[in-house]
């Protein structure tokens, strides 16, 4: 717990460590994040904190008096918190993971309910972002965990792989008729945007030749799903 707003806490970091490297990891953000925290600090105050010098990361005059108002609102943590510790049952964390809407139903939920059941007062926010736009929600610190795809991964974070996704093509019951050949060269293709190659790398790996053809769009699971069962 701290009484310090998340954009104090990355300024103390950066104050203390001297780079926004070593702050990224005491703090457990990216430095992107870390960094637009800081100047949305600066543009609040309308003034500068930090000169970037071979050095380091050097105060400012202003950055000094940020800092020892910083430091001692820390010292006030520790007195607040002792007197708290006869209720620190009743303190909540919230965290924040961002997934795809499949994943998010098939396996992320599923994972954290008996994980919320153990730990009450863990409040998670379970937030659907089907764009692969995640990292940059990750990077700007909007979320503390996201389902990326390995092409976004950078070094600055952690991560674990996960188990594969199993995908299976679909199509109109009213077409089991047809030839898969027949369907993909005169039907149109659903997809979420016009950003998702998912169906086109999907073709490419078991040897069929991409549509020359507009797709359809839907950028909501269950539309999507309706639009391939009405063929």
């Amino acid at each position: 717990m701290s009484l310090l707003s998340p954009r104090l806490i990355a300024f103390l970091a950066v104050a203390q460590c001297k780079t926004v490297h070593g702050a990224a990891l005491q703090i457990h953000m990216t430095q992107t994040a870390v960094t637009q925290r800081i100047r949305a600090l600066e543009r609040s105050l309308k003034t500068t904190l930090f000169i970037r010098t071979r050095k380091g990361m050097q105060l400012t005059p202003e950055g000094e008096v940020l800092l020892r108002y910083c430091q001692n609102i820390k010292q006030m943590d520790g007195e607040i918190l002792a007197k708290l510790q006869g209720h620190q049952s009743d303190l909540e964390i919230e965290i924040t993971i961002m997934s795809p809407t499949s994943m998010m139903r098939s396996r992320i939920i599923p994972k954290f309910i008996p994980i919320m059941k153990k730990h009450g007062n863990l409040l998670v926010n379970f937030t659907l972002a089907d764009q692969e736009k995640r990292h940059l929600h990750l990077k700007a610190g909007l979320c503390d965990f996201a389902i990326l795809e390995k092409e976004n991964l950078t070094n600055e974070m952690r991560y674990k792989r996960l188990k594969p996704e199993e995908y299976v093509l679909v199509c109109s019951a009213a077409w089991k008729k047809r030839r898969i050949k027949d369907i993909i060269e005169k039907e149109r293709i659903v997809d979420f945007d016009p950003e998702d190659k998912l169906t086109f790398n999907y073709l490419d790996l078991y040897g069929f030749e991409p549509p020359n053809r507009s797709r359809y769009f839907a950028n909501n699971t269950s539309n999507l799903a309706y639009l391939v069962m009405e063929g």
